[in-house]
């Protein structure tokens, strides 16, 4: 077996476990070991390493880390969550408004966004309700996730499709063909959490705590960033719908957010102090890791002794849900992409990949960057979300995906 190949097996396995004798493990600890492993061994060189790193991911995630950490440290993200959340009054409306809330919300946001933002809030949410906490977490990742496949800027891999596919009119396009089974597969979501957790869906009403900003003058900062950022997509939707020549990054989008804070909050520094460094380190590491692991060819071999017939729509989504457990959606797009354009495939095709690597991160905790926020931020705020705990949901909710997605992209 390939150095790397073990290596990331290991970085499996200490994930899942957490533990190395005596030792406690974090996700970020794991996956960091994991690359400097591969570093030190010398099956990927430094330079190459460094290029692995995709700096729009880097530059996207600290700047929404900024712009959620002032949304949380002001409490204004409390304020807008007692708006919205106001009017459920029992555990199933609660979790039904997380759903179809948040996952409506990252079909224009991006999931990422909404995992950094929302992770303290359904933490806070289960501690005013008496709720299990790992529900409302795993809640908030499938909504993300689930939500976002229906939009062409809902997550980095489906921008890769929109764009590369040369799609005429990807909002509509993507819109018309798999807004009905996202909602259906976000139903499905309802009903395995129902009966994952049915201990936790009591009868006994909700009363919601209203909220007022603790830092007024963060609060205000925090709210023109999260406008400059709605503002901001909204403009990248434009410029894509006018066929504009002209591309704003999702990382100048996130960098723009963070600049009222950074620039006009005496709290800048303490902000900056508590940012959530770690998972940014673990990205930084995945991709390294990632790397090497697909230089290798072991995948690319294994496929081919499979004798897959790889522009099928079957094949389109079990390889990408399967393989981006392995080397993340995003790399895994990157790589397939190419290969049915050669191949000519329909729209369809393109959209079965789209879904595909999307619900994939429904599996396990790493087939998400938007899951690894929401765990990693939830332990650093006391909760641990273990990796065994995530498939025990994941696994059959992704199989009720496959089907949904299947019935309406694979004939």
């Amino acid at each position: 077996m390939d150095f790397p190949i073990a290596v990331l097996a290991l970085v499996f396995m200490a994930i899942a476990f957490r533990r190395v004798g005596r030792l406690q493990l974090r996700i970020w600890q794991a996956m960091t070991a994991g690359a400097l492993a591969v570093l030190l061994s010398g099956d990927i060189s430094p330079g190459d390493a460094l290029r692995a790193i995709d700096p729009d991911v880097m530059l996207f995630l600290f700047g929404m880390f900024v712009v959620g950490e002032a949304l949380v440290e002001s409490g204004y993200l409390y304020t807008v969550a007692y708006r919205a959340l106001a009017g459920t009054r029992t555990a199933d409306g609660l979790v039904l408004a997380v759903l179809f809330g948040a996952g409506f919300a990252s079909a224009l946001l991006m999931n990422d966004t909404l995992a950094i933002v929302g992770t303290p809030l359904m933490l806070r949410l289960a501690r005013e309700h008496r709720l299990d906490p790992r529900l409302l977490l795993l809640t908030l990742a499938f909504a993300v996730t689930t939500g976002s496949v229906m939009s062409p800027i809902g997550n980095p891999q489906n921008l890769l499709i929109a764009i590369g596919s040369g799609m005429a009119n990807p909002f509509v396009t993507f819109l018309a063909h798999l807004f009905v089974p996202t909602v259906l597969s976000l139903l499905a979501a309802y009903g395995v959490l129902r009966l994952a957790f049915r201990e936790s869906f009591h009868d006994s009403p909700l009363v919601h705590e209203r909220a007022g900003p603790g830092d007024p003058a963060l609060a205000r900062l925090a709210r023109l960033s999260l406008g400059l950022i709605v503002l901001m997509v909204l403009l990248k939707v434009a410029l894509v719908l006018a066929d504009a020549p002209w591309e704003l990054r999702l990382s100048w989008i996130a960098l723009a957010g963070a600049l009222p804070v950074l620039v006009a909050s005496p709290r800048r520094v303490q902000l900056l102090r508590r940012l959530d460094w770690p998972t940014l380190l673990f990205f930084a590491a995945m991709f390294v890791l990632t790397a090497c692991v697909w230089q290798t060819g072991f995948f690319q071999q294994s496929i081919d002794r499979l004798d897959l017939e790889l522009t099928h729509p079957g094949s389109i989504l079990g390889v990408s849900v399967l393989l981006s457990q392995l080397v993340s959606n995003v790399p895994l797009v990157a790589l397939y992409l190419p290969l049915l354009q050669h191949a000519g495939v329909s729209e369809a095709g393109f959209l079965t990949l789209a879904a595909g690597s999307t619900i994939a991160g429904n599996l396990l905790i790493l087939g998400a960057a938007s899951n690894v926020i929401i765990v990693e931020s939830a332990h650093r705020l006391g909760t641990h979300l273990s990796f065994l705990q995530f498939p025990r949901v994941g696994v059959p909710l992704t199989g009720l995906h496959v089907a949904i997605y299947w019935l309406f992209l694979g004939r």
